[in-house]
């Protein structure tokens, strides 16, 4: 058996716990992106004319007011968790007429298209972190709106 001086095996066990580390940093970035959506209704009105329609969690709501919108009342009405992995793309369905499209680009950054009817209406690059927000949304009939907030769960 061939001797192998101190410093040489020292140098050795720390390329072999740096390997170890970047390895299992490297499945840790490898995770996928969780994300929460939801579709959400705004309206002047006090109540919602569907009683399937839910009202906001407390933080999504805050986070509304502070946006300067014309409507005083939001609504959920469709809310899902899914994943994207990472380099990759997800397709989330959120109703028979509106479609979100989130592919991830680089760590926290994002690319999120919102589909209405089969054409695409809005297409945003934002980094994401993790407990913040991103709201799309624009007009719909009788003075009232569809929004769509995206957060990241992890």
């Amino acid at each position: 058996m061939k001797h192998i001086p101190f410093s040489t095996t020292l140098l050795l066990g720390w390329v072999g716990v740096l390997a170890f580390l970047v390895s299992g940093e490297s499945r840790l970035q490898a995770a996928p992106l969780k994300l929460q959506v939801q579709l959400i209704w705004g309206t002047g009105d006090d109540h919602s004319p569907d009683p399937k329609h839910k009202p906001l969690e407390s933080d999504v709501k805050a986070k509304l007011k502070d946006l300067p919108l014309k409507w005083s009342n939001f609504f959920e009405v469709n809310r899902k968790d899914f994943e994207v992995p990472l380099a990759g793309a997800t397709k989330v369905p959120l109703s028979e007429k509106c479609e979100l499209e989130v592919k991830s680009l680089a760590g926290s950054k994002l690319e999120v298209a919102l589909f209405g009817k089969g054409k695409e209406t809005l297409r945003r690059t934002q980094t994401l972190a993790k407990g913040e927000m991103l709201v799309l949304g624009g007009n719909a009939p009788n003075a009232t709106a569809w929004l769509v907030v995206l957060k990241r769960i992890e």
